[in-house]
């Protein structure tokens, strides 16, 4: 396991936060007291999702949604549900938590 620094108290309620870890990129959501990780990583083109740091979630904050192109994919499987990947999903980071932070591995 390799901690990343991010604490989950960072992470507010219906929010996310991006970091990086061994040069990869990755963000969480935190819904309903319940963590997601995933790699930054639109499954369409390969790009990053968010244009604005930490901002990976739609107005309502109920989907995340890739600034490129729109797609929303929903928070707890990762599978994009509209836009231009529909069917395809994010890909999910394997975590724990210890000592409230992040660790990936």
């Amino acid at each position: 396991m390799l901690q990343t620094g991010i604490n989950i108290q960072d992470i507010p309620e219906n929010g996310s936060k991006g970091f990086e870890c061994r040069g990869e990129k990755y963000f969480a959501v935190k819904k309903q007291n319940s963590l997601y990780v995933y790699k930054n990583s639109c499954p369409h083109i390969g790009v990053a999702l968010e244009w604005v740091e930490d901002q990976f979630l739609d107005s309502s904050h109920t989907m995340i949604q890739c600034a490129n192109h729109g797609a929303l994919f929903v928070i707890e499987s990762g599978v994009c549900v509209a836009g231009p990947c529909t069917g395809q999903r994010l890909a999910p980071a394997k975590f724990n938590i210890v000592d409230d932070f992040i660790c990936l591995g």
